[in-house]
Order: C-alpha cells, then structure tokens, then sequence
C-alpha cells in the first residue's frame, strides 16, 4: 500500500502538522516515498455513531445485503465507527469489509415476551433467565450488551421496568465478570433507579432522567446517549396509541422535557456521546444532525464535535490522530468548530488507511 501525507489542522489540538500513513497507522514521523493526498483543511478523527443498529430496518429485521447497504450509507456520510446497539442479525462479515465502518456488536437485545418490537429482541419467558442471556450475549459480543429496560407494559397502559433490581444487579455483574460493559434502552422515570443501582454503564434515550440520577451519572461516570434525532419521534408515538392514554400523554411530556434533561446532564458533567439509533424510524447516515442537536441543547460546538469523535472514540477503546493509531480519519475544507454544517461535506475519508473518499 502506497503510504500517504497529510498536512491540516489536526482537532482537537487545533494546530496546523503533518501526518503520514503507512500500513494503515498514523505516523507523526516522516515516511519515505508518501504521497501528498491533503495540503490544508481540517482533520478529524473517524467520526462515531455511538447508537446504531445495523442489521435493522423500517419493518424489522434485514438481510446481510441490506445491512452492507446501511453501512456504506454511513461511511459515505463519514461514520468510520459503529457501536451497534442491539441487531437480531449477526453482522461479523461485515467487520471484515476495509471499506465499512469498524462495528462493535451489542448482539441481540435481551427483553420480555411482548415487551419490545417486534422480532427484533430476544425474549426471555422467565426474567430469572436474564444473567444466563448476558452472559451469551457478552460472549458473542464485542464488549457490549443491551438490555430493554422499559417498555409499554399493555396489563397497566404505560410504560413498565421489564427486571426486578435483583435480577439486573446479577445481570450486570455477570457481563462485567465477562469483560463486557453493559447499556440499556430506557425511556420513562421508573426503570432508571434499578438499572443506575445495579452498576449499568450506560443509558440509552434517559428521557426520564431526574436531577438526582444525572448528579449519580456525572458522579459515577455512567455515560448518556440521548439519540435526540429519536425523541423527535415521541409524538408520532404518542399519537399512534390511541388505547393506551397514559402512555401518550407519558410520551408528550417526555418529548417536551427532553431537551432541557440532556441539557441538564451536559451541564452537570455526565459523559454525553452521539447517537442516531439509525435502523428502523431513522435512516443511515444521519449522525450530523445529532452533533447539530447536541449542540442545539447546551453543547459547545467541541464539545459536540468530540461527542462524535475524539472523546466518543477513546470511550470505546479506539485511539484518535497520535502516532500508531489506525487511520480512521475524516478532512474538511472549512473549520467544522465555527460551523457544524461543514461536517456535511468531507473532502476526504480515511478508513484503515484506504481512501473511501
């Protein structure tokens, strides 16, 4: 492979240097015979979309190929990195691919008969079986496992915790003994104590969010990925469950308090990553207009930029633009930390130390 130069503004150190790439890593020395592919712009490290679902389609599940397809959307947009959160299909090939994001897999989501989306979750008849199904999932994962941990529950009309506190408390300790970190999807008030108490890594939407919670978050380091361009949605599902009420109005009030709750979590200092949930209601490639949300709700435009890149990727266990880190990386003309707009237009896309673009 013939090794390549770039010379740009290298974020967030925001200094002008020269990086070469050799092998598909990042050298900050000189290499022979390398060449110019970038003489001026702004160099990012490969951007993150930290809630994703490859694998996962407007009616349910996909198969292999159109999976392959919702990559490339994303790795067109500029997403060189995937933490696939919960896919019913077992997408391994595609982390082979040079030209696809790098995908962590969550594996299956784990959830109770009725008490998710249809086909999509694995569903556990005895909620007693939950540690024994981390522990699968931990195994065949990439480090990651994710829980439903509410959902609408029909016998009460809203939404319901799906685990008891003593069961999420050996669900989490039995992935953790794996090596694997845990998250879960959580939209209401009522599941997120049990789920914080049992030691969970993270938290997907937080919608129900009190200011103790996100005091515990900030304080524990327990992260949040809203996926902001998802809470959009709220309404349209409150206004689809006509039998369900107090779902509804519950849906309306966590849409109209979600902003000011992320808000909330970014000020107090709670770890906050970019999330699209792309997969089902939301296309590929949209993980811009997260960074724009994230900064619409409290973010400085680094902050929201790190949210998807350099503070995303070293959550993940994946390096930024130093020497010996793999060269995922995206450049642009104009500076996107005075206009987020220009992350809609990269001028060039590293992935492995390949030109995608």
């Amino acid at each position: 492979m013939t090794a390549l130069h770039l010379r740009g503004v290298l974020l967030p150190e925001g200094r002008s240097r020269d990086l070469w790439i050799s092998d598909g890593l990042i050298s900050t020395e000189p290499v022979e015979d390398a060449v110019t592919i970038l003489d001026g712009g702004y160099v990012l490290p490969g951007p993150v979309d930290a809630h994703c679902h490859v694998g996962i389609g407007p009616q349910g599940p996909v198969d292999l190929d159109e999976a392959v397809s919702q990559a490339e959307t994303d790795a067109a947009a500029g997403t060189l990195l995937i933490r696939d959160c919960g896919s019913p299909l077992d997408t391994t090939p595609l982390q082979s691919r040079t030209d696809l994001p790098r995908i962590i897999r969550a594996g299956r989501h784990l959830a109770r008969p009725k008490r998710y989306i249809p086909h999509l979750a694995e569903q556990l008849d005895d909620p007693e079986e939950l540690p024994e199904a981390v522990a699968k999932q931990a195994v065949q994962g990439d480090g990651w496992v994710k829980l439903v941990g509410d959902w609408i529950d029909r016998s009460v009309g809203d939404l319901a915790p799906l685990w008891s506190p003593d069961t999420l408390h050996k669900a989490v300790e039995t992935a953790h003994r794996h090596g694997a970190r845990v998250t879960a999807h959580v939209f209401g008030e009522q599941a997120l104590a049990g789920l914080l108490d049992a030691g969970i890594d993270c938290i997907e939407h937080g919608t129900g969010l009190d200011d103790a919670m996100i005091e515990r978050m900030a304080r524990d380091g327990i992260a949040l990925v809203p996926t902001l361009i998802n809470i959009e949605n709220f309404p349209s599902f409150a206004a689809a469950a006509t039998k369900y009420p107090d779902y509804a109005s519950h849906m309306y009030r966590l849409h109209r308090d979600g902003d000011r709750t992320v808000r909330k979590a970014v000020e107090a200092g709670v770890p906050v990553y970019a999330g699209t949930d792309a997969g089902g209601g939301i296309e590929h490639g949209r993980l811009v207009d997260e960074i724009v949300a994230l900064h619409r709700v409290g973010m400085s435009r680094e902050q929201a930029l790190g949210a998807a890149t350099w503070s995303a990727r070293r959550w993940l266990g994946f390096a930024g633009l130093e020497h010996g880190a793999e060269a995922d990386l995206v450049c642009y003309a104009s500076d996107p930390r005075a206009d987020l707009e220009a992350l809609r237009s990269p001028e060039l896309i590293l992935l492995r130390g390949g030109v995608l673009r």
